[in-house]
């Protein structure tokens, strides 16, 4: 039987078949329907402001992994709007711990639409936030990569000389004193012109953007599985985020499987 996603909400939609990511120009009818829903805002050709998404997964009991990884809970929809999110996106952002667990490397061409990055690189290029800049991150770090050397974003705690052997093959970047200031970050990818960044866990990452007020737009795949145990949820940060709210843009359906993206409700001023 061949998989399809159908949207749901708003309003019903047609089934759109789940394709195998290929470089293909532009790419089947399912990937320019999900790359329209997933549109970012229109900057008219030029770098607009950062744009920040989140693109998480969970179970139907909360918990962001199964046996202590993502992928555990995804399926070939979610699958697919992974990769269509990444195709769109000029970065990848990812905590130096799921970085580690779930094996980052760079992303490769084929593994993005190419018709989705017009005027771009050939794929998105990999950001990493770090405090200590360990060397079980190197794999990733110093891997060649076709859409441009991974980013260190790290502190002034890690040492001159470590972080002078990791920028010869990366790009680094002292966004805070012992811990990296999220909006450091996101403002230092902006001015390299990365504005559209997606963040892909984990969620101490994801707990420490939404209470800092920099997340635009998270896009949750809700899983139809109990995963009990005691797994995180998708943020986990020491701050309370004072209950961000958040609009529903719309819900796709596959397979027992929720695909919902929601965008930050505009702060209300006067």
């Amino acid at each position: 039987m061949t998989a399809s996603v159908r949207q749901i909400f708003p309003a019903a939609g047609p089934e759109l078949p789940v394709s195998p990511v290929t470089a293909e120009v532009p790419g089947p009818p399912a990937v320019a329907a999900l790359a329209s829903l997933y549109a970012y805002p229109d900057s008219g050709g030029q770098p607009g402001p950062p744009w920040v998404r989140a693109n998480m997964i969970s179970s139907a009991d909360g918990a962001a992994t199964l046996d202590g990884r993502s992928g555990g809970l995804s399926g070939p929809a979610d699958r697919m709007v992974f990769a269509v999110l990444r195709s769109l996106a000029d970065v990848i952002l990812v905590g130096a711990g799921t970085a580690r667990a779930e094996r980052y490397r760079p992303v490769q061409p084929g593994a993005v639409w190419a018709g989705l990055r017009a005027g771009r690189g050939p794929a998105p290029r990999i950001a990493v936030v770090t405090s200590r800049l360990g060397p079980d991150l190197d794999d990733l770090l110093l891997a060649p990569a076709a859409g441009g050397p991974s980013i260190v974003l790290t502190t002034e705690a890690v040492p001159e000389d470590r972080r002078a052997a990791v920028a010869r093959r990366a790009d680094v970047i002292v966004a805070g004193s012992t811990t990296v200031d999220p909006a450091a970050a996101i403002g230092a990818l902006a001015r390299l012109g990365l504005t559209r960044i997606l963040v892909e866990g984990g969620p101490q990452l994801l707990g420490q953007l939404f209470t800092a007020g920099l997340v635009d737009d998270l896009c949750l795949t809700v899983s139809p599985v109990v995963a009990a145990g005691h797994a995180i949820r998708i943020t986990n940060s020491a701050a309370e985020t004072g209950g961000t709210a958040l609009d529903l843009a719309h819900v796709l359906a596959d397979d027992g499987q929720l695909i919902c993206r929601y965008l930050r409700q505009p702060a209300v001023t006067g």
